[in-house]
């Protein structure tokens, strides 16, 4: 992975090493513990689960600027799909969040400035909203859950046989934000903490809407923009005033 050893350190490389022990003990237990009250299933997934598994993003950060992210990704996509072949749900899960993130961190490459992805930011949400209410992927989920199955990421419930998901282009924005939070000198422990905290509200209001699912691609864009919008502004005035 070229530069990776030197960029996740001895204590990112435990705190990983942590996280996926945690993990595999956490979604081969749930299955057969107790099932929750519908908003303690709310509470944890807005409190622990989402912080829980999108930490993964946090540990790998520094590996954004590494090389070869784009075979590695790729690699892991193989594996997560020979996984799911084999009815190995847990490992598959890990690989495609795994592999969508080094994917998002090398698709920041393409990103020359910062207001090309603001612009994206702006746009995602409308076009994430219209195709989960009107366009495919409403369609797909309703009629073809199947496919959404193998193109989303699952979060294991107690007691829940087949928990929440999100797709893969809600695990791959998060994971874009984050490391342009790094790249363009924002917040990225705000942003972390917004994104994760945007996505429990979705969330709450599916749940207390009574509806199917919610875009969340919505969510994640302003967990990027709120708290990074005075550092966006500023940058952006200073690219307008020295010129292109």
């Amino acid at each position: 992975m070229g530069r990776a050893p030197a960029l996740l350190d001895r204590r990112r490389s435990l705190a990983l090493g942590a996280w996926l022990a945690a993990g595999a003990a956490w979604y081969f237990s749930a299955g057969s513990s107790s099932r929750l009250p519908l908003w303690w299933e709310v509470a944890l997934l807005a409190f622990l689960l989402f912080p829980g598994v999108f930490l993964f993003d946090w540990i790998v950060l520094p590996l954004y600027r590494a090389r070869g992210l784009l075979p590695v990704a790729g690699v892991l996509v193989a594996l997560a799909v020979v996984a799911e072949a084999v009815d190995l749900e847990v490992a598959a899960n890990a690989a495609k969040l795994a592999g969508v993130t080094f994917f998002a961190f090398w698709f920041l490459s393409l990103f020359e400035e910062l207001v090309l992805l603001v612009v994206v930011s702006l746009i995602v949400p409308f076009v994430d909203a219209y195709s989960v209410f009107r366009g495919p992927t409403g369609h797909i989920v309703e009629h073809h859950s199947e496919v959404f199955t193998r193109f989303s990421v699952y979060w294991a419930l107690p007691g829940v046989s087949e928990g929440p998901r999100l797709g893969i282009p809600d695990v791959l924005f998060f994971a874009l934000y984050l490391a342009a939070a790094v790249r363009y000198g924002l917040r990225p422990g705000w942003t972390w903490l917004a994104m994760v905290a945007a996505l429990g509200a979705t969330v709450a209001i599916t749940v207390w809407a009574d509806v199917a699912g919610l875009p969340a691609l919505p969510a994640l864009s302003f967990g990027f923009l709120i708290p990074n919008a005075d550092l966006i502004w500023r940058q952006l005035r200073v690219r307008h005033r020295d010129g292109p």
